[in-house]
């Protein structure tokens, strides 16, 4: 099994370590990857946020699932354009990596909060916090 890890940071290291423990042997590739990484994976010099290249890479050396660690990446749509390419990947959707857009998850507070003030000086803001 050939696995693609995109990122080269801590949470990356972390989940390249893991699958390198796994009794199937996977050949790990990850992407830009970092010196720690590379004694678990063959590190690829991708950078994390260009998405044609890693499914171009992830295309032509026949990767089986790709796993994404950092947040710029799915927020580009990572996930959507490999789907789109018929890649198996691990991550959300461009829509769902980005909550503020997203519908339906937008905060809605659930207790009453205080009373919102604004002020021009720093005495003002006292004074109205003060209630007078």
């Amino acid at each position: 099994m050939k696995i693609l890890v995109v990122g080269s940071g801590g949470r990356e290291h972390a989940m390249v370590w893991k699958l390198a423990q796994s009794p199937r042997k996977p050949i790990l590739y990850c992407a830009p990857g970092n010196a720690g990484i590379a004694s678990s994976a063959t590190c690829i010099p991708i950078k994390s946020d260009d998405v044609a290249a890693l499914k171009d890479f992830a295309l032509q050396e026949k990767i089986d699932v790709t796993v994404i660690g950092p947040e710029a990446p799915l927020a580009l749509g990572i996930v959507d354009e490999f789907r789109k390419a018929r890649l198996r990947v691990f991550g959300p959707t461009r829509n769902a990596a980005s909550p503020s857009t997203a519908t339906g998850l937008r905060f809605k507070p659930t207790a009453a909060t205080g009373r919102r003030m604004s002020s021009g000086s720093d005495s003002d803001a006292i004074r109205q916090g003060r209630g007078r």
